[in-house]
């Protein structure tokens, strides 16, 4: 009886690659930002909404506000995180990884500064309170500690995969990295210093910015540019 042999099978490629992911975060961000722009009456009132709401509760629970404003000002604060990336440039620069290690650093800078522009160009108010329960300078959109700590640990989690860690680690690290990026978050609309549009434009700021990077990175090792892997 002749064998029959099954073909191969078809490989698909995702549809979800970097780039896409970075375009759509930014096409919604864009979104955000026109709509906080423009003081759009719906999100305004939601915004209103879910600050009013977790003001009264923050007000209520003291003991939970000291361990929110622990977790925000010293867990998740922005210079925490630029810690952790200025560890990993340093790690990437010792191991010979140099071009990565400015791609990261550079990343990471660019992220910093495209929320100071923001918040410079927009000018919004954060919430006002009578009996707040802490405080916070500049402008609020985007939340700098959301965009922050999203495009830090976007990085992190983008440098274990590339250097292929094993999956309980991996398991590990993007547990620690989401709770991060949404408690930070979370805290910074609890401590009512922040709008929950501000939070959402940092959040979607900070996947693009990653997302653009990692892509970025690899047309650039794709293209076998000067200093790419396997260069000399």
């Amino acid at each position: 009886m002749p064998s029959t042999q099954l073909p191969p099978p078809v490989r698909t490629r995702s549809r979800v690659t970097p780039f896409r992911t970075g375009t759509v975060c930014a096409l919604l961000a864009l979104v955000v930002l026109i709509l906080v722009a423009v003081r759009w009456s719906p999100l305004m009132t939601l915004d209103r909404t879910v600050a009013d709401a977790l003001h009264r509760r923050a007000v209520a629970e003291p003991g939970l506000v000291h361990a929110n404003r622990i977790l925000t000002d010293w867990a998740w604060d922005p210079w925490t995180m630029r810690a952790l990336i200025t560890v990993a440039v340093v790690a990437l620069w010792w191991r010979g990884e140099r071009l990565l290690a400015g791609w990261v650093a550079a990343t990471s800078l660019l992220g910093t500064l495209v929320q100071q522009g923001l918040k410079s160009a927009v000018g919004r108010e954060r919430p006002q309170w009578p009996d707040p329960v802490d405080s916070a300078h500049y402008a609020a959109f985007p939340s700098g500690h959301a965009m922050t700590a999203t495009v830090s640990c976007g990085l992190l989690l983008w440098l274990l995969r590339r250097y292929g860690v094993g999956p309980r680690l991996w398991r590990t690290a993007l547990v620690v990295a989401c709770v991060s990026v949404v408690g930070v978050g979370l805290t910074r609309l609890y401590l009512g210093v922040h709008w929950l549009s501000d939070v959402v434009a940092g959040w979607l700021l900070g996947v693009s910015l990653v997302a653009f990077a990692i892509a970025g990175f690899a047309w650039y090792e794709r293209r076998g540019g000067p200093w790419a892997p396997g260069r000399s």
